[in-house]
Protein backbone atom coordinates (compact mmCIF):
# COMPACT_ATOMS: atom_id res chain seq x y z
CA UNK A 1 0.00 0.00 0.00
CA UNK A 2 2.59 2.06 0.97
CA UNK A 3 4.66 1.73 -2.52
CA UNK A 4 1.68 2.35 -4.11
CA UNK A 5 0.64 5.47 -2.59
CA UNK A 6 4.36 6.52 -3.11
CA UNK A 7 4.38 6.00 -6.94
CA UNK A 8 0.92 7.86 -6.92
CA UNK A 9 2.63 10.30 -5.54
CA UNK A 10 5.34 10.90 -8.08
CA UNK A 11 3.36 10.54 -10.72
CA UNK A 12 1.20 13.89 -9.08
CA UNK A 13 4.69 15.72 -8.57
CA UNK A 14 5.91 14.69 -12.43
CA UNK A 15 2.45 16.19 -13.47
CA UNK A 16 2.37 19.35 -11.88
CA UNK A 17 6.12 19.44 -12.68
CA UNK A 18 5.28 19.12 -16.57
CA UNK A 19 2.91 21.77 -16.33
CA UNK A 20 4.87 24.45 -14.22
CA UNK A 21 7.67 23.92 -17.26
CA UNK A 22 4.88 24.38 -20.05
CA UNK A 23 2.97 27.20 -18.42
CA UNK A 24 7.02 28.86 -17.70
CA UNK A 25 7.90 28.32 -21.74
CA UNK A 26 4.87 29.67 -23.00
CA UNK A 27 4.89 32.69 -20.62
CA UNK A 28 9.24 32.84 -21.35
CA UNK A 29 8.24 32.95 -25.07
CA UNK A 30 5.21 34.94 -24.95
CA UNK A 31 7.40 37.49 -22.99
CA UNK A 32 10.25 37.21 -25.56
CA UNK A 33 7.31 37.89 -28.78
CA UNK A 34 6.25 41.46 -26.82
CA UNK A 35 9.77 42.21 -26.37
CA UNK A 36 11.01 42.03 -30.11
CA UNK A 37 7.20 43.31 -30.42
CA UNK A 38 7.72 46.15 -28.48
CA UNK A 39 11.61 46.96 -29.67
CA UNK A 40 10.48 46.86 -33.16
CA UNK A 41 7.52 49.31 -32.62
CA UNK A 42 10.02 51.12 -31.09
CA UNK A 43 12.32 51.02 -34.21
CA UNK A 44 9.74 51.72 -36.88
CA UNK A 45 8.52 55.21 -34.62
CA UNK A 46 11.89 56.09 -34.53
CA UNK A 47 12.27 56.03 -38.25
CA UNK A 48 8.95 57.44 -38.97
CA UNK A 49 10.11 60.03 -36.87
CA UNK A 50 12.88 60.76 -38.72
CA UNK A 51 10.95 60.98 -42.49
CA UNK A 52 10.03 64.15 -39.99
CA UNK A 53 13.02 65.49 -38.28
CA UNK A 54 15.29 67.22 -40.39
CA UNK A 55 18.51 65.23 -40.75
CA UNK A 56 21.31 64.24 -43.42
CA UNK A 57 20.21 60.90 -44.66
CA UNK A 58 22.61 58.46 -45.84
CA UNK A 59 22.33 55.68 -48.26
CA UNK A 60 24.34 52.38 -49.42
CA UNK A 61 24.36 51.64 -53.20
CA UNK A 62 26.50 48.28 -53.09
CA UNK A 63 26.91 45.04 -54.90
CA UNK A 64 25.82 44.50 -58.32
CA UNK A 65 23.46 47.30 -59.59
CA UNK A 66 20.41 45.99 -61.13
CA UNK A 67 18.13 49.00 -60.89
CA UNK A 68 15.89 46.97 -58.77
CA UNK A 69 12.35 48.04 -57.06
CA UNK A 70 13.31 48.02 -53.58
CA UNK A 71 16.12 50.34 -53.95
CA UNK A 72 14.70 52.88 -56.20
CA UNK A 73 11.93 52.81 -53.83
CA UNK A 74 14.47 53.71 -50.95
CA UNK A 75 15.93 56.37 -52.90
CA UNK A 76 12.35 57.94 -54.18
CA UNK A 77 11.55 57.44 -49.45
CA UNK A 78 14.63 59.42 -49.15
CA UNK A 79 13.58 62.41 -51.55
CA UNK A 80 10.23 62.28 -49.83
CA UNK A 81 11.67 62.74 -46.42
CA UNK A 82 12.42 65.55 -44.49
CA UNK A 83 15.63 64.90 -45.05
CA UNK A 84 17.44 67.80 -45.82
CA UNK A 85 20.75 66.83 -47.54
CA UNK A 86 21.78 63.08 -49.23
CA UNK A 87 25.01 61.49 -48.74
CA UNK A 88 25.07 58.25 -50.79
CA UNK A 89 27.88 55.87 -50.01
CA UNK A 90 29.20 53.97 -53.51
CA UNK A 91 30.85 50.45 -52.93
CA UNK A 92 30.30 48.59 -56.56
CA UNK A 93 31.96 47.08 -59.65
CA UNK A 94 28.82 48.45 -61.48
CA UNK A 95 26.25 46.51 -62.98
CA UNK A 96 23.40 46.26 -66.02
CA UNK A 97 23.69 49.45 -68.18
CA UNK A 98 20.00 49.69 -68.32
CA UNK A 99 19.87 49.02 -64.12
CA UNK A 100 22.70 51.84 -63.42
CA UNK A 101 20.78 54.52 -65.28
CA UNK A 102 17.72 54.01 -63.59
CA UNK A 103 19.32 54.40 -60.65
CA UNK A 104 21.13 57.96 -61.85
CA UNK A 105 17.83 59.05 -62.95
CA UNK A 106 16.36 58.51 -59.08
CA UNK A 107 19.49 60.15 -58.15
CA UNK A 108 18.81 62.99 -60.52
CA UNK A 109 15.24 63.26 -59.14
CA UNK A 110 16.29 63.68 -55.74
CA UNK A 111 19.22 65.74 -56.25
CA UNK A 112 16.49 68.11 -58.16
CA UNK A 113 15.11 68.79 -55.03
CA UNK A 114 18.08 68.71 -52.26
CA UNK A 115 21.68 68.75 -52.70
CA UNK A 116 23.15 65.04 -53.03
CA UNK A 117 26.44 64.13 -52.87
CA UNK A 118 28.12 60.73 -53.58
CA UNK A 119 30.86 59.59 -51.84
CA UNK A 120 32.64 56.59 -53.49
CA UNK A 121 34.32 54.01 -50.70
CA UNK A 122 36.81 51.35 -52.17
CA UNK A 123 35.03 51.22 -55.78
CA UNK A 124 32.91 53.18 -57.95
CA UNK A 125 33.34 51.62 -61.25
CA UNK A 126 31.34 51.28 -64.87
CA UNK A 127 27.46 50.77 -63.46
CA UNK A 128 28.61 52.61 -60.29
CA UNK A 129 30.48 55.66 -61.80
CA UNK A 130 27.06 56.06 -63.72
CA UNK A 131 25.07 56.14 -60.42
CA UNK A 132 27.58 58.91 -58.64
CA UNK A 133 26.91 60.83 -61.79
CA UNK A 134 23.49 61.08 -60.57
CA UNK A 135 24.82 62.97 -57.56
CA UNK A 136 25.77 67.18 -58.17
CA UNK A 137 29.51 66.27 -55.93
CA UNK A 138 31.95 63.58 -55.88
CA UNK A 139 34.07 62.67 -52.90
CA UNK A 140 36.65 59.58 -52.55
CA UNK A 141 39.23 58.55 -50.48
CA UNK A 142 42.85 58.64 -51.92
CA UNK A 143 42.96 54.51 -52.91
CA UNK A 144 39.69 54.53 -53.94
CA UNK A 145 38.71 52.45 -57.42
CA UNK A 146 36.80 55.30 -60.15
CA UNK A 147 35.92 55.19 -63.43
CA UNK A 148 35.98 51.73 -65.72
CA UNK A 149 33.92 53.66 -68.41
CA UNK A 150 32.79 51.69 -70.45
CA UNK A 151 29.87 48.90 -71.57
CA UNK A 152 30.56 45.19 -72.10
CA UNK A 153 28.70 42.08 -73.37
CA UNK A 154 29.79 38.70 -72.95
CA UNK A 155 28.65 35.45 -73.71
CA UNK A 156 29.97 32.01 -73.71
CA UNK A 157 30.45 29.62 -76.59
CA UNK A 158 30.38 26.23 -76.84
CA UNK A 159 30.87 25.13 -80.29
CA UNK A 160 34.13 24.00 -79.94
CA UNK A 161 32.92 21.66 -77.25
CA UNK A 162 29.91 20.17 -78.97
CA UNK A 163 32.24 19.36 -82.01
CA UNK A 164 34.11 17.46 -79.67
CA UNK A 165 31.81 15.51 -78.00
CA UNK A 166 29.74 14.70 -81.23
CA UNK A 167 26.45 17.31 -80.41
CA UNK A 168 25.25 19.68 -82.99
CA UNK A 169 22.14 21.77 -82.46
CA UNK A 170 19.70 22.27 -84.71
CA UNK A 171 17.36 25.58 -85.29
CA UNK A 172 15.03 26.86 -87.62
CA UNK A 173 14.42 30.70 -87.31
CA UNK A 174 12.98 33.46 -88.74
CA UNK A 175 16.11 35.67 -90.17
CA UNK A 176 19.72 35.18 -89.21
CA UNK A 177 20.32 37.63 -86.76
CA UNK A 178 17.29 36.08 -84.79
CA UNK A 179 18.75 34.78 -80.96
CA UNK A 180 22.31 35.38 -81.99
CA UNK A 181 24.70 34.51 -80.17
CA UNK A 182 23.19 30.96 -79.23
CA UNK A 183 26.59 29.92 -78.08
CA UNK A 184 25.90 26.64 -80.00
CA UNK A 185 27.50 27.26 -83.41
CA UNK A 186 30.46 29.64 -83.94
CA UNK A 187 29.46 33.25 -84.16
CA UNK A 188 28.90 35.14 -87.28
CA UNK A 189 30.40 38.10 -88.77
CA UNK A 190 26.86 39.46 -89.08
CA UNK A 191 25.61 38.99 -85.42
CA UNK A 192 29.23 40.33 -84.14
CA UNK A 193 28.76 43.38 -85.73
CA UNK A 194 24.65 43.53 -84.39
CA UNK A 195 26.43 43.19 -81.10
CA UNK A 196 28.95 45.75 -81.52
CA UNK A 197 26.64 48.50 -82.41
CA UNK A 198 24.79 48.07 -79.65
CA UNK A 199 28.01 47.81 -77.59
CA UNK A 200 29.01 51.32 -79.14
CA UNK A 201 25.71 53.43 -78.80
CA UNK A 202 25.28 52.52 -75.25
CA UNK A 203 28.96 53.37 -74.56
CA UNK A 204 28.18 56.93 -76.49
CA UNK A 205 25.56 57.34 -74.17
CA UNK A 206 27.50 56.61 -70.92
CA UNK A 207 30.70 58.47 -72.55
CA UNK A 208 28.24 61.71 -73.01
CA UNK A 209 26.83 61.61 -69.59
CA UNK A 210 30.33 61.80 -68.39
CA UNK A 211 30.93 64.76 -70.30
CA UNK A 212 27.80 66.37 -69.82
CA UNK A 213 27.90 66.06 -65.96
CA UNK A 214 31.64 66.47 -65.31
CA UNK A 215 31.83 68.86 -67.87
CA UNK A 216 35.07 67.98 -69.83
CA UNK A 217 36.31 68.74 -73.00
CA UNK A 218 36.75 66.26 -75.83
CA UNK A 219 40.16 65.92 -74.87
CA UNK A 220 39.30 65.57 -71.60
CA UNK A 221 37.22 62.83 -71.99
CA UNK A 222 39.52 60.91 -74.42
CA UNK A 223 41.98 60.87 -71.18
CA UNK A 224 39.48 58.68 -69.18
CA UNK A 225 37.30 56.61 -71.40
CA UNK A 226 39.43 53.85 -72.53
CA UNK A 227 37.75 51.53 -70.03
CA UNK A 228 40.60 52.09 -66.78
CA UNK A 229 40.10 52.85 -63.57
CA UNK A 230 41.81 55.20 -61.59
CA UNK A 231 42.75 55.85 -57.94
CA UNK A 232 40.98 59.31 -56.12
CA UNK A 233 44.23 60.66 -55.70
CA UNK A 234 44.31 60.27 -59.80
CA UNK A 235 40.59 61.10 -60.26
CA UNK A 236 40.68 64.70 -59.34
CA UNK A 237 43.20 66.20 -62.13
CA UNK A 238 41.50 63.79 -64.34
CA UNK A 239 37.74 65.41 -62.84
CA UNK A 240 36.27 62.23 -62.50
CA UNK A 241 35.62 63.27 -58.85
CA UNK A 242 35.64 66.56 -56.79
CA UNK A 243 37.21 66.42 -54.01
CA UNK A 244 39.21 63.55 -51.56
CA UNK A 245 37.86 62.99 -48.39
CA UNK A 246 35.47 61.26 -46.25
CA UNK A 247 32.06 61.70 -44.33
CA UNK A 248 33.27 64.81 -42.85
CA UNK A 249 33.87 66.55 -46.03
CA UNK A 250 30.86 65.35 -47.45
CA UNK A 251 28.93 66.89 -44.60
CA UNK A 252 30.67 70.28 -45.43
CA UNK A 253 29.64 70.29 -48.56
CA UNK A 254 26.29 70.00 -47.78
CA UNK A 255 26.50 72.52 -45.27
CA UNK A 256 27.95 75.00 -47.70
CA UNK A 257 24.86 74.38 -50.05
CA UNK A 258 22.68 75.22 -47.26
CA UNK A 259 21.72 71.79 -44.64
CA UNK A 260 21.92 73.21 -41.21
CA UNK A 261 24.88 72.37 -39.21
CA UNK A 262 24.87 69.73 -36.76
CA UNK A 263 22.17 67.61 -38.17
CA UNK A 264 22.56 63.61 -37.62
CA UNK A 265 23.18 61.45 -40.37
CA UNK A 266 20.51 58.81 -39.98
CA UNK A 267 21.16 55.33 -42.35
CA UNK A 268 18.02 54.30 -44.90
CA UNK A 269 17.48 50.89 -45.84
CA UNK A 270 15.24 49.55 -48.50
CA UNK A 271 12.88 47.97 -47.44
CA UNK A 272 13.26 44.41 -47.92
CA UNK A 273 15.85 44.48 -45.11
CA UNK A 274 13.20 46.15 -42.74
CA UNK A 275 11.32 44.26 -40.44
CA UNK A 276 9.74 40.94 -41.39
CA UNK A 277 8.66 38.54 -39.49
CA UNK A 278 10.53 37.12 -36.32
CA UNK A 279 14.05 37.44 -37.52
CA UNK A 280 13.01 40.97 -38.64
CA UNK A 281 11.42 42.04 -35.74
CA UNK A 282 14.70 40.90 -33.80
CA UNK A 283 17.26 42.38 -36.08
CA UNK A 284 14.89 46.06 -36.10
CA UNK A 285 15.83 45.24 -32.01
CA UNK A 286 18.51 45.07 -31.94
CA UNK A 287 19.75 47.76 -34.21
CA UNK A 288 18.08 49.95 -31.88
CA UNK A 289 19.65 48.59 -28.66
CA UNK A 290 22.81 49.33 -30.31
CA UNK A 291 23.91 45.61 -31.51
CA UNK A 292 24.81 46.42 -34.77
CA UNK A 293 26.75 42.75 -35.89
CA UNK A 294 23.46 41.12 -34.26
CA UNK A 295 21.17 42.53 -36.68
CA UNK A 296 23.25 42.65 -39.78
CA UNK A 297 23.15 38.89 -39.32
CA UNK A 298 19.46 38.79 -38.22
CA UNK A 299 18.81 41.00 -41.19
CA UNK A 300 20.03 38.50 -43.18
CA UNK A 301 17.49 35.48 -42.30
CA UNK A 302 14.92 38.12 -42.50
CA UNK A 303 15.84 39.13 -46.48
CA UNK A 304 16.96 35.97 -48.47
CA UNK A 305 16.22 37.61 -51.68
CA UNK A 306 17.60 35.60 -54.58
CA UNK A 307 19.86 37.76 -57.04
CA UNK A 308 18.07 38.65 -60.18
CA UNK A 309 20.36 37.82 -63.45
CA UNK A 310 22.79 39.93 -65.32
CA UNK A 311 21.04 40.20 -68.78
CA UNK A 312 21.76 42.52 -71.81
CA UNK A 313 24.72 44.85 -71.56
CA UNK A 314 26.85 45.08 -68.67
CA UNK A 315 28.91 48.13 -67.28
CA UNK A 316 31.05 46.53 -64.64
CA UNK A 317 34.84 46.17 -63.64
CA UNK A 318 35.79 43.03 -63.61
CA UNK A 319 39.26 42.49 -61.84
CA UNK A 320 40.23 39.03 -62.87
CA UNK A 321 42.59 38.67 -65.83
CA UNK A 322 40.79 38.10 -69.21
CA UNK A 323 42.69 36.26 -72.05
Amino acid sequence: MSMATGSADYLLDRRRLRRKLLFWRTAGFALLALIVLGLALRATASRSAATLVPHIARIQISGLITGDDKTLDLIRDVGASAATGVIVVIDSPGGTTVGSERVYDALRAVAAKKPTVAEIHTLGASGAYIAALGADHIVAYGNSLVGSIGVLFEFPNFAKLLDTVGVSVEKIKSSPLKAEPDGFTPTSDAARAAIDALVVDSYGWFKGLVQDRRHMSDAELAAVDDGRVFTGRQSVPLKLIDQLGTEKDSIAWLEGKGVAKDLPVRDWKRRSDRAFGLFGAASSAAETLGAPGLAHVLGLAASLETVRPMDGLQAIWIASPRE
